[in-house]
């Protein structure tokens, strides 16, 4: 792959896109792992506003630390970089303590997931309604669009998708040529 041909197209995209569709910037939800460790620094380097959201829902320690250090590495070098937290465990248990207790039924846990995954694109989706700005996703190729791991209208629920197109592979080449910490791409 041509690495730096790739992420040249990639922003130039991310450009027209947001020049194009009248928007303001970017919203992207930054987790920790590589795939938004990748999409954000894209979005950063367009030079329009990016907000990175940190939504731990009994998260890690470990994914929260990488997405906050991440966080912090962007709004060093990028002025057009914000970024806020928003914790959404107690939303999230909130919930779960409004609804009917079937902790019995087989997939209950799988339920749960996809709960927290609709509740982060909410967040998204209000935070880029504030601002004016696209719900930029994180879904590379096999794991959103090939095998499908994304959540209907949760991760997968987004205005744009610029990694789409990328194996798994090749968004860890992408982090090593755009300096994403190492601490991100193990």
């Amino acid at each position: 792959m041509k690495t730096e041909k790739v992420i040249e197209y990639i922003v130039e995209w991310l450009k027209k896109y947001v020049s194009d569709s009248g928007m303001k910037g970017f919203v992207v939800g930054v987790s920790g792992g590589v795939d938004s460790a990748v999409v954000s620094k894209l979005a950063a380097k367009t030079g329009y506003p990016v907000l990175c959201v940190e939504m731990p829902i009994h998260q890690a320690e470990n994914q929260v630390n990488r997405a906050q250090e991440h966080i912090l590495s962007l709004r060093k070098k990028f002025p057009n970089v914000m970024d806020i937290h928003v914790d959404l465990t107690p939303p999230f248990e909130n919930l779960k303590a409004q609804l009917p207790k079937t902790q019995e039924a087989e997939n209950y846990s799988l339920v749960l997931a996809n709960t927290r995954s609709r509740l982060r694109m909410t967040t998204l989706y209000y935070f880029a309604g504030l601002h004016g700005f696209l719900v930029t996703g994180t879904g590379n190729k096999v794991e959103d669009f090939g095998v499908g791991f994304f959540t209907k209208y949760g991760d997968g629920g987004v205005d744009i998708s610029p990694v789409a197109d990328l194996y798994k592979s090749e968004i860890y080449e992408l982090a090593t040529m755009l300096g994403i910490s190492e601490n991100i791409r193990k």
